[in-house]
């Protein structure tokens, strides 16, 4: 039997679940505290996690560093073009009242909330998960036998 099981078994349960409360910390946030910060960290926890039990290489294969770089990259140009939309339609930066005309329901608020937190929750899950990889794909500097 692999000593692993376990850790195997139970991460394949986890995994899901922080990602999934990742996605509801996200689509929470305009209502409460939390958000595309919170979230970002919480699904690139969930990454963290199978990068530990299946190892890097094969997180790297599940999300490929590619797909970081240009989460990163996406998610700084969605919050930027909230802002620019803004702009466009006649309002200030990052002004969301401009984006819906319904100002009963506070539509253009919730509307551009989640955009922008769509946009932090691409970078910040990005730039930690790149972290990460640089991080965990270093040679050690001193050898397993020399501990």
């Amino acid at each position: 039997m692999n000593p692993h099981m376990v850790l195997r078994v139970v991460s394949k349960l986890l995994i899901p679940i922080i990602i999934v409360f990742g996605l509801y910390v996200h689509f929470h946030g305009d209502y409460s505290p939390g958000g595309g910060f919170q979230a970002g960290v919480l699904v690139a926890v969930g990454v963290m996690l199978y990068a530990l039990i299946y190892g890097v290489e094969e997180a790297r294969r599940a999300v490929p560093p590619w797909t970081v770089r240009a989460g990163a990259a996406l998610g700084v140009l969605v919050f930027a073009g909230v802002g620019v939309a803004s702009w466009i339609l006649g309002g200030n930066y990052l002004e969301y009242e401009v984006l819906h005309p319904d100002t009963a329901y506070k539509a253009g608020q919730h509307l551009g909330i989640i955009l922008v937190e769509i946009g932090v929750l691409l970078t910040v899950f990005s730039v930690i998960l790149a972290i990460f990889y640089a991080f965990a794909g270093r040679a050690p500097d001193i050898p397993d036998e020399e501990w």
